[in-house]
């Protein structure tokens, strides 16, 4: 059954209360080189200043965002799951640290559900760093 029909997606629910204040620390601890990739990008960006200036701007967008769970991933991974609201959109996130050996974050994986939701934030953030190196990695999305 589609997420259209009578079942509700996790994207559709809310958070856990007793992560209402969580931050994700792992942003103010990356590594220079470190890599972001997921469903909103194309390809990559690399770069501690750019994967920050992203995160930052992708929490921007938000008119809400409840984490789900966040909590340590095997040796050196960490996993955060959280739903959201883009213009008045339901969105769900999925993200994976990997850590290096000095324990900054390494490389950064973003899954976004539903594809409508993913293709309109992709595209907010095409527009938000136009003329910028990166930007062209953002997809154009639906209008």
């Amino acid at each position: 059954m589609s997420a259209k029909g009578n079942a509700q997606a996790i994207y559709q629910g809310r958070g856990n209360p007793a992560l209402k204040d969580y931050y994700p620390a792992w942003v103010d601890n990356l590594a220079d080189d470190v890599v972001l990739e997921g469903t909103l990008l194309d390809g990559t960006v690399q770069g501690a200043k750019a994967v920050r200036s992203i995160v930052v701007a992708i929490r921007s967008l938000y008119e809400r965002q409840e984490h789900r769970f966040a909590g340590n991933y095997g040796d050196n991974g960490f996993l955060e799951e959280y739903v959201a609201q883009v213009r008045g959109e339901p969105i769900g996130c999925v993200v994976l640290v990997f850590r290096n050996a000095a324990g900054k974050a390494q490389n950064v994986v973003a899954n976004y559900r539903p594809l409508s939701s993913a293709l309109l934030l992709s595209r907010l953030l095409r527009e938000k760093f136009a003329g910028l190196p990166y930007a062209e990695e953002f997809g154009a999305g639906e209008s």
